[in-house]
């Protein structure tokens, strides 16, 4: 009920009654308010001491002692910060950065004077980039693009730019667009994707060092890059033909390494060939030379015998696979030998007999054409000296 009620109209809001002449008095309002603030905290008059706490109000001491207690060991765990080995804490006092704790036990100022915020600088943080972007030649490309990065500097990540992670995304799908606005069509959906992915990063990492995030790129990754729904079939029958066309090429290129290589490896071998003939054709003649000097030496010395020699060797020379002698026994009378038909004869005698078939001093004795013209001539010369 309230205090201003008309059935409680006898009584004021600090608990007396009301004087019907005039109100409260204010020094007894205040000493009544001294006496219950007194006894909340142990005060009061000098008899009110003296007396042990009842049930009048009184504080116990060992209530005391144990909020003694709860209030320094809230202390300790307000002051006492363990920092892990991948985190940093980075310490602010009053707002402002201070300190940065390294892994380790710390003791700092309790709340409100001193923050400690903890800083995991070895997660590696992950985004995906999904996005159209216009090529270079004026063509739509769908890209995915993932993106990994991590905290190096914990005081730029958390002072220097008010949302970093989301700085962090601006930053790549601007970087991306700069690259992709620079590039064709066909070299980013084909060959050059791992080329953009590093451009990518490098410009990346540019922009961030330049806005001290304390942000570190490790890795873009280009998941897909594909023309929109719309165009895709006629895209892929564009790609199928460009295979066409590359296979052909790979072949002809096949099938003309192989003949070139086959007309090189027979040219080699003509080449190697002549070398060889040459060659031989030269140690001949050289030899022939040699061999000329040295039978002019010897004819210079004795004309007659080297003439007589050389005529021999060349009768022996032109007579040596014939089968066939025709000696003159003087008188103009021609004696033939038929020698090949007395070979076979003796041969079919003897067929197994490694014996000759005629030995010197036998009536049927036949000497071989060399050996006979040249004792033919040597008895001729006896006859002549």
């Amino acid at each position: 009920m309230a205090w201003n009620d008309s059935n409680n109209n006898d009584r004021d809001p600090w608990g007396g009654r009301r004087n019907e002449q005039g109100p409260p008095d204010l020094d007894e309002v205040v000493r009544k308010m001294q006496q219950k603030l007194g006894g909340l905290f142990g005060g009061g008059s000098r008899g009110n001491r003296q007396r042990p706490a009842s049930g009048n109000g009184e504080t116990p001491a060992v209530v005391w002692i144990i909020g003694g207690f709860v209030l320094v060991a809230l202390l300790a765990v307000e002051m006492f910060w363990k920092i892990e080995p991948p985190e940093r804490g980075v310490v602010l006092r009053f707002g402002k950065h201070v300190a940065t704790l390294q892994p380790g036990p710390h003791i700092r100022f309790p709340r409100p004077i001193e923050n400690v915020i903890r800083v995991n600088i070895d997660q590696i943080r992950a985004f995906t980039l999904d996005a159209t972007m216009l090529t270079r030649d004026e063509n739509i490309v769908d890209l995915q693009i993932a993106v990994q990065y991590r905290i190096n500097n914990v005081e730029d990540y958390l002072l220097r730019v008010a949302d970093p992670d989301e700085s962090v995304q601006r930053a790549a799908e601007s970087a991306i667009r700069d690259i992709i606005g620079a590039s064709t069509f066909d070299f980013v959906i084909g060959e050059g994707r791992a080329d953009v992915a590093i451009k990518a990063q490098t410009l990346m990492q540019e922009m961030l060092d330049n806005y001290r995030t304390g942000i570190a790129i490790t890795s873009v990754n280009m998941q897909s890059a594909n023309p929109p729904e719309e165009v895709k079939a006629s895209y892929d029958d564009a790609i199928k033909s460009r295979e066409d066309e590359q296979r052909k090429i790979n072949e002809a290129e096949a099938y003309r390494n192989e003949v070139v290589e086959r007309a090189q490896g027979d040219a080699s071998r003509i080449r190697l060939e002549a070398q060889a003939y040459k060659e031989q054709v030269v140690a001949r003649a050289e030899g022939e030379a040699r061999r000329f000097e040295q039978l002019l030496t010897e004819y210079e010395k004795a004309p007659e015998v080297m003439r007589e020699r050389l005529y021999l060797e060349t009768i022996e020379t032109v007579l040596r696979d014939t089968t066939k002698i025709i000696t003159d026994g003087g008188g103009g009378n021609l004696t033939y030998l038929p020698l090949d038909r007395i070979i076979e004869r003796a041969r079919a005698a003897s067929p197994k007999s490694d014996a000759p078939l005629v030995q010197p001093g036998n009536e049927n004795y036949v000497p071989p054409p060399a050996d006979y013209a040249r004792e033919r001539e040597a008895a001729r010369l006896r006859g002549a000296r």
